[in-house]
């Protein structure tokens, strides 16, 4: 394993410099906060797939403060495309294929609604409701709508994407409800969260967003991912899906926390996601 992982960061690191990543991205952004966001979807992967789900959110979290504020959520939402596809693949003999048609159905409705409203509902609101929302179905059971309606699923946490980023805690709730041994709850979830993050990269493109000259540091950002996924991969096998169900029940008790808190005392530090040029 180690001599895997030597491998594949002397590739990353080898990727980054010859596409001159550490200067040509942005001149908000130095080589360290470049380095720091590599390791951290590293580390976002491999809690995703060792605990199904927290790592989009933490890399969220640790790019609004390090990266220009109207690049954030479109870049961090192919850097996502690309870190679930990866797992999607990796885990795919997995996945609970009846769960995708009707969420993906409600995706294309929720990315295109939430494309329109993004400018006119408060992130504050909407942190704070997703947030009072996983606590409850953490604590109690998760709603029958949330397993009955995947239409329904599909369409709120794909409008919910398009303002703050990261709804992978509301898709998990959804694959939660299902009730998957943790190798399907993973797998399935990369699938649903894929093709999410894929049509809200379309959206973004078609709004104006440039990601051409991202491109070097998105792909470097996704081999980082691939890395932690294979690694977060090793600790799932060694994990029961009592301890996995558990732990996942935690994590997301933790972001639910988080969620609120920032929409309650950070309301006004928050910046709309609608971007139409990245210029």
């Amino acid at each position: 394993m180690a001599t895997f992982a030597v491998k594949w960061v002397k590739v990353i690191w080898k990727y980054v410099m010859i596409n001159g990543l550490l200067t040509l991205t942005s001149p908000e952004m130095s080589v360290e906060i470049v380095a720091l966001l590599l390791g951290m979807s590293f580390i976002g992967s491999l809690i995703t797939v060792a605990f199904g789900i927290g790592g989009g959110a933490l890399l969220l979290a640790v790019m609004a403060v390090t990266m220009p504020p109207l690049a954030l959520i479109p870049i961090h939402g192919v850097v996502q495309l690309g870190s679930n596809m990866g797992r999607a693949v990796i885990f795919m003999r997995h996945t609970f294929w009846p769960a995708l048609p009707w969420f993906v159905m409600g995706s294309v409705i929720g990315v295109a609604l939430g494309g329109r409203l993004v400018m006119n509902i408060p992130p504050s609101a909407v942190q704070i409701s997703v947030g009072l929302f996983i606590v409850w179905s953490v604590l109690a059971h998760p709603p029958k709508w949330l397993r009955e309606w995947p239409f329904l699923t599909g369409a709120l946490s794909s409008a919910l994407t398009m303002f703050f980023g990261a709804t992978g805690v509301f898709v998990a709730n959804y694959s939660k409800s299902l009730s998957l041994p943790r190798h399907s709850h993973v797998a399935t979830h990369a699938t649903l969260m894929t093709l999410q993050h894929l049509l809200k990269t379309i959206v973004f493109g078609v709004l104006g967003f440039t990601f051409m000259g991202w491109l070097p540091f998105i792909t470097a950002m996704i081999l980082a991912g691939l890395l932690g996924t294979y690694t977060g991969r090793l600790v799932l096998t060694r994990m029961t899906d009592i301890r996995f169900h558990r732990a996942l029940n935690i994590v997301l008790l933790l972001i639910a926390v988080k969620l609120i808190w920032s929409g309650v005392f950070a309301a006004d530090l928050a910046t709309p996601p609608m971007v139409l040029s990245d210029k």
